[in-house]
């Protein structure tokens, strides 16, 4: 047997993050948990720093890592740009669209893609280290666990299925099978996956065996379509019966919901000391207490947001379907500076080094950050608006 106090450790060993302020962004949401927090501060100006092109239209967020943006696309590749200029570094073809968010862990970037297989790639050349055929598309993102064999990966499939999968070999080590689709990406705390999905079910799984701890069900029109943020205890996730709920896990109880009249909430939420922000697809990005859920504020774009935002210091970051991107103030919600794309953003964005990094459906990877110095051939900027100056 396993000795317990040692697995406890092991299993809530740091889940290959970077230290704080490194520049490393290396998940979907940042961390473990999915709490959507990112250690760098934003300058009170972003700038178009550059743009990559991809051949189709870009819904999977990017992950940044040892001077590298890795994203997906609808032009069925995984692209790798060099984070300082954009330029590309190599890119892997797969069978069919890439919507699922990459994830990094020792050397190897892992990625789903709508051709029912999970990739892993050498995270520096793009070569082709394994791959895992599952029996329906991956739009989910990988997160990682330590297990008594090694490290492991955990993803969901649109076949219903919560993989396990060794992170070397690609070897299944369990599996766990829900009643519908899984969208989202599986928040790991403590030796539990938490994760939701198309059944309309709260799932916590022990990670060592894949069998389930407790399910919580929500109802049968509660499908949930993002992913969920742990944090403290608490489960943090919006769904498709038009609200937005606080689970304490523990009690297997939802401690309180925030609704919306007639939309769903897709956009999977940012969670900082005392708020919890969350788009939705009433065309507003939403703060509330995160204690009560009680609103704080409530700011209104043109579209959907599907986009999750992330925090980065005082101020929030996420991208609308009315094709800009927004920085907020966390306090108020006021628009401190905007950006239009012209074409609607369902990737969320990647926040390091006082950078932001989001995928657009005009099927560019846009980078910004503080302006360069004059003289240094930094592109014109089209259309800004807020502290950044220009025509809205």
């Amino acid at each position: 047997m396993f000795p317990s106090a040692l697995l406890t450790l092991l299993l809530a060993a740091p889940q290959d993050s970077a230290p704080p302020g490194q520049e490393r962004w290396t998940s979907f949401r940042g961390d473990a948990g999915l709490a959507g927090v990112s250690a760098t501060t934003l300058p009170d100006t972003l700038e178009l720093l550059w743009t990559a092109t991809a051949g189709g239209a870009i819904t999977s967020s990017p992950v940044v890592a040892e001077g590298l943006v890795y994203f997906g696309s609808d032009d069925k590749h995984l692209h790798a740009v060099d984070a300082a200029t954009g330029e590309a570094r190599w890119k892997f073809a797969t069978d069919d669209f890439i919507e699922a968010p990459p994830f990094l862990t020792q050397g190897l970037v892992i990625v789903g893609s709508n051709d029912c297989s999970v990739y892993a790639l050498d995270a520096r050349t793009g070569e082709l280290r394994w791959r895992h055929a599952t029996e329906d598309k991956v739009l989910a993102s990988a997160n990682l666990v330590q297990l008594e064999q090694g490290p492991a990966l955990v993803i969901g499939s649109y076949d219903t299925r919560l993989y396990c999968l060794d992170v070397k070999s690609g070897a299944v080590r369990w599996t766990y099978t829900t009643d519908n689709y899984i969208n989202g990406c599986a928040a790991i705390d403590a030796g539990r996956a938490i994760f939701g999905g198309c059944d309309a079910v709260l799932h916590v799984v022990d990670v060592t065996r894949g069998e389930r701890v407790s399910a919580l069900e929500l109802g049968s029109d509660c499908h949930i379509a993002g992913s969920i943020a742990f944090v403290d205890g608490r489960a943090y996730f919006g769904h498709y019966g038009n609200a937005f709920v606080c689970v304490d896990v523990a009690k297997g109880e939802v401690a309180w919901t925030y609704t919306s009249q007639d939309q769903a909430f897709f956009s999977s939420p940012a969670i900082t000391a005392d708020r919890v922000i969350f788009g939705g697809r009433d065309r507003c990005m939403h703060c509330v207490e995160r204690a009560t859920g009680a609103p704080l504020w409530k700011f209104r774009t043109k579209r959907k947001v599907d986009s999750s935002p992330v925090v980065a210091g005082d101020r929030v970051v996420f991208g609308s379907g009315d094709g800009r991107v927004y920085v907020l103030s966390v306090a108020k919600g006021e628009e401190l500076w905007s950006y239009d794309l012209g074409e609607p953003i369902l990737s969320s964005p990647a926040v390091v080094a006082g950078r932001v990094y989001i995928g657009a459906n005009d099927g560019q990877l846009y980078c910004f950050g503080a302006p360069a110095a004059k003289g240094a051939g930094a592109p014109e900027s089209p259309e800004t608006s807020g502290s950044g100056g220009g025509d809205r």
